[in-house]
């Protein structure tokens, strides 16, 4: 909601102390930023040419986008029960879900190799499914990081609607699925398409748990993160700087489209 002329007023004394703090966490952010971009935008055309970095933004967008559906077709069920079903359990359920979120990256990612380095690990290779140093491992990884995440946020904006709604619409004829279909999907569209957002860009950033599983190896599992890192090491701080500046203009892209999709759904 704007800001009325009545809401307008002068601040207090106290007021003005937190606008100075405000303004230095602004100026830090803003010069950390600055490092990225007055560093990156001269090296951007090399970067856009090089063939390695081409191969890391199309194996970040293809693992990212994969992983994402994937963590919208498997969380917006599994939220929807959270959110509506009594199920027996249901608190250890949430608390297990949200234990990925308060964890290290590093530490998720060790989980992860351990795993499919068990036996249960080699019997998918043997089936095919190879993930530990393959960039398939990408798609697990974000899967663990990111699903939690996407229930989370799913089950809240469920728990937002009046449950009398879909109600209504199956005391008029409507099955429980065509209520959820046309009713509850629906209205939390914004904010399933936030989450989609949020966690798409969060997959394009990951690189710890990435690192555990999958390792870095050039144009095999060479992701943005990945690059930035591979040309830290190797002394090519132009090209570092280049790969975090296309991180950091998608992540202004994938900002801007949550933040109008969060404008529509208030105004809905």
């Amino acid at each position: 909601m704007a800001m009325s002329w009545r809401d307008k007023r002068p601040l207090k004394p106290f007021e003005w102390g937190f606008l100075v703090l405000l303004l230095a966490v602004l100026l830090y952010v803003a010069a950390s930023l600055w490092g990225v971009v007055a560093g990156g935008l001269p090296n951007l055309g090399r970067a856009l040419a090089d063939g390695e970095i081409r191969f890391a933004v199309g194996l970040s967008l293809w693992t990212t986008t994969l992983s994402t559906l994937l963590c919208i077709l498997i969380g917006i069920p599994c939220a929807y029960l959270l959110a509506f079903t009594p199920l027996p359990g249901k608190r250890w359920a949430e608390a297990l879900l949200e234990l990925p979120l308060a964890l290290p990256y590093l530490v998720l990612g060790l989980c992860l190799l351990t795993l499919f380095s068990s036996p249960f690990g080699k019997a998918l290779k043997e089936l095919g499914l190879r993930l530990v140093f393959d960039p398939k491992g990408i798609v697990a990884v974000h899967l663990l990081i990111n699903l939690p995440f996407v229930i989370h946020l799913a089950a809240q904006a469920f728990r937002q609607i009046d449950p009398e709604l879909p109600l209504t619409a199956q005391t008029l004829g409507a099955t429980r699925l065509q209520a959820f279909r046309y009713i509850t999907l629906p209205l939390c569209r914004p904010a399933l398409l936030s989450a989609f957002l949020l966690a798409w860009s969060r997959g394009m950033g990951e690189f710890g748990a990435t690192l555990m599983l999958v390792g870095v190896t050039r144009l095999k599992t060479e992701t943005l993160p990945a690059s930035i890192y591979l040309n830290i090491s190797t002394g090519d701080n132009g090209m570092a700087l280049a790969a975090a500046l296309l991180l950091l203009l998608l992540s202004l892209a994938v900002q801007g489209v949550s933040r109008l999709a969060g404008r529509k759904g208030r105004d809905l």
